[in-house]
């Protein structure tokens, strides 16, 4: 029997690298994330995510069963980095101040490196249903308030802040983070870490000029 020998095109599909899965998969969540982030959850479609990868709704299927397991992934991996990436730099900051220093300068680098998945993280928490994934994301963001509750609450016990609320402090500081994403633009003249120093100049010094002699 003869051997069939490939021709130009049987060779050049050989030749051709087809995608792996997990690089496709990546591609996929990228866009989804980027759509995520300005359009928000609702006003995305699988039909606008696979357009966009130029893949059929099939082929993203076979990666994600649904929208709502896409945003899953998109959502809590993005929340679980940003706590981990926190909580590594709390843990070893030497002083009580340091610690609240280090968990606002770490959250303004995660938005920095990646603002389309800070941005669809704080999507989810206006979700209008009661998801999965919204309630999962609540409780990821209530381990990282009462991450930076307990750095603010040894800073007091500490002497390095005075008395005050903990929790309304702990809001204060976070407000600073979560808002600075409606003004500020990636290719300003300041950095968001640039921004939050000054935040935090401004909170732990005060703003109030020294009495004249």
């Amino acid at each position: 029997m003869a051997t069939r020998r490939p021709t130009a095109d049987t060779a050049s599909e050989a030749e051709t690298p087809r995608p792996r899965v997990d690089n496709r998969q990546k591609q996929i969540i990228d866009i989804a994330c980027r759509l995520f982030a300005r359009r928000g959850y609702e006003g995305t479609s699988l039909r606008d995510i696979s357009e966009e990868a130029q893949i059929t709704k099939a082929a993203l299927y076979y990666h994600f069963p649904n929208k709502e397991a896409l945003y899953h992934r998109i959502v809590l991996d993005s929340l679980r980095a940003l706590i981990d990436s926190v909580r590594a730099a709390v843990d070893v900051a030497p002083t009580a101040l340091d610690k609240v220093r280090q968990f606002m300068l770490v959250t303004a680098d995660f938005m920095d490196a990646d603002r389309d998945s800070w941005m669809a993280g704080s999507n989810a928490f206006w979700m209008g249903s009661e998801s999965e994934t919204r309630a999962m994301a609540i409780a990821l963001r209530n381990e990282y308030e009462t991450l930076l509750r307990t750095c603010i609450d040894e800073a007091i016990k500490s002497g390095e802040f005075r008395p005050g609320n903990v929790a309304l402090t702990g809001r204060f500081l976070l407000s600073a983070l979560t808002q600075i994403s409606r003004w500020h633009k990636p290719n300003g003249p300041m950095s968001t870490r640039e921004v939050i120093e000054e935040y935090l100049d401004m909170a732990f010094h005060g703003l109030q000029a020294p009495a004249r002699n």
